[in-house]
């Protein structure tokens, strides 16, 4: 729900009801329904890896074998029978089936992998064990298979929850409990991104930082510190999310942990470090005491070796494929339009050096000097200048935007080892200048022709914003993470959210 929505709200509450009634509206599903969507929606997993491992044993045995194979399709009919059974077995060991696990995050993604690796290991022994006659080539087409086929069908599972999730449905209700100014960018954050699931109904504040208000920014203050398990009680809260607090150090989360003992609430810990995800970070657990361990960037040696390889294979590989749409926008933008069909443009890349980036033109000769006049009006978000409806972009410059298709020259410079296919936006100098000290963590690694900014809404995001996903994809970078937004950049350039 945006901040104007509550505010909205808070408004059209009557007076006695106040913010009680505010929450109410926004009390969850219930425990029961809760527990029903949850359970059907681990049930169509099950029966989806089920369903997908029976398809990849069928393929596999029309592919491998034929009626003269008498012997090894007595045996494999067996393997093909059990696979469906097995399959679903490997992915419950694995834990792929746990809530915690089955909507937002890679985490099911490798869980998949880990039981198609147990599986593979287990078909290897038990034939060894039993002098089973069971074909190679049907293990090596059915278990490749059902592994993609289950990635593919949890994957349309998570978006189609997402959808419902964006649309309101299948919300878990959230309690934050911090500071204000945590609390406040903890919610916004949330709205932001409502396929998380959470839908924050208040909040619980220290005493002594106004903790006795009604609201704040839209946001219900449903009492302090010692009220959290009242009020999870009260409001049916399914998440409590505890921001970094010096009032609750390691007792005072301990009894709040108590407290929550005979609800169903999660407790949920944000740690104090921030833009480190995945495996960089673990527990450490020291006489007792759970210590984070953050392990450090690995920018350098064989991991940049491999992402050079990587950017280099499929800016090529772009290249030869895109060659014909390449030249048909090349005559495109000659024939209608007066000037170069290319804008080359200074950017800053990694370690701070310039290059000149390549774009196909959108806009009319000597754009740049037009800018002092419009920078006043931008669209974007007050460094990055932008405009919707800009003078300055061509007919056909439009559409090449709308679709990021002025894009696809940079492809040589990825070639010629400026770029990366995947990285943070390559800025220009006057935006370098206004950099803080945080902001030049992304001079580590090359700019990209996409990345996070590109795929969570480009120019229809803050200068803050813009910022922490810069950090974030320096912080946690990997080639599956770059696997992963090239993926999300061809929705993202489908939609063509933030391209103006």
């Amino acid at each position: 729900m945006s901040l104007a929505s509550k505010q909205q709200l808070r408004r059209s509450a009557a007076p006695d009801g106040g913010w009680s009634r505010f929450a109410g509206r926004l009390r969850g599903e219930g425990t029961a329904a809760r527990r029903a969507w949850r359970a059907a929606y681990v049930r169509r997993a099950v029966l989806g890896d089920a369903a997908v491992a029976a398809l990849a044993a069928v393929v596999a045995y029309v592919l491998r074998f034929t009626p003269a194979d008498v012997v090894a399709t007595n045996t494999s009919l067996w393997v093909m029978a059990a696979l469906p059974v097995a399959w679903v077995g490997a992915m419950y060991v694995a834990r792929s089936y746990e809530p915690r696990f089955l909507w937002v995050g890679p985490e099911e993604f490798r869980r998949v992998f880990a039981a198609a690796m147990m599986m593979l290991a287990t078909v290897g022994t038990v034939s060894w064990a039993f002098k089973l006659e069971v074909a190679r080539g049907f293990v090596v087409i059915a278990l490749p298979l059902a592994t993609v086929l289950t990635l593919g069908q949890r994957y349309l599972q998570r978006q189609y929850l997402h959808r419902l999730r964006s649309a309101g449905r299948h919300l878990q209700t959230t309690l934050l409990v911090g500071h204000r100014g945590a609390v406040a960018a903890l919610d916004e954050q949330i709205d932001r991104e409502a396929f998380h699931g959470l839908r924050v109904i208040g909040c619980c504040l220290p005493a002594g930082n106004d903790s006795a208000a009604d609201a704040f920014q839209g946001l219900p203050v449903l009492g302090a510190l010692d009220d959290v398990a009242a009020v999870v009680r009260q409001y049916e809260v399914d998440t409590v999310a505890v921001l970094p607090c010096p009032e609750l150090d390691g007792a005072a989360l301990r009894r709040l942990g108590w407290g929550l003992e005979g609800t169903e609430a999660e407790l949920l810990l944000a740690p104090a470090v921030t833009e480190v995800v995945g495996p960089r970070v673990s527990i450490r657990p020291v006489s007792g005491l759970p210590l984070l361990h953050v392990e450090r960037p690995e920018l350098t040696g064989s991991r940049r070796l491999a992402k050079h390889a990587f950017d280099l294979t499929g800016a090529l590989s772009g290249l030869l494929v895109l060659a014909p749409a390449l030249v048909g926008i090349a005559i495109l933008i000659k024939v209608t339009s007066r000037g170069p069909v290319f804008f080359r443009q200074e950017r800053i890349g990694r370690d701070g050096r310039t290059f000149r980036m390549l774009k196909f033109r959108s806009m009319v000769v000597g754009a740049d000097r037009l800018v002092d006049g419009l920078i006043g009006g931008s669209d974007g978000n007050g460094v990055l200048f932008k405009k919707k409806d800009d003078p300055r972009v061509t007919r056909v410059g439009r559409v090449l935007r709308r679709y990021s298709l002025d894009e696809f020259p940079q492809l040589i410079n990825v070639v010629r080892g400026e770029m990366s296919l995947v990285g943070p936006r390559p800025p220009l100098q006057r935006e370098v200048d206004q950099y803080g000290h945080d902001m030049r963590r992304r001079f580590l690694v090359k700019p990209g022709l996409t990345g996070l900014w590109q795929v969570s809404g480009r120019s229809d995001l803050s200068w803050d914003d813009s910022v922490r996903i810069d950090v974030r994809y320096v912080e946690n970078w990997s080639l599956a993470f770059d696997f992963m937004i090239l993926w999300k950049t061809l929705g993202a350039v489908r939609r063509g959210s933030g391209a103006y």
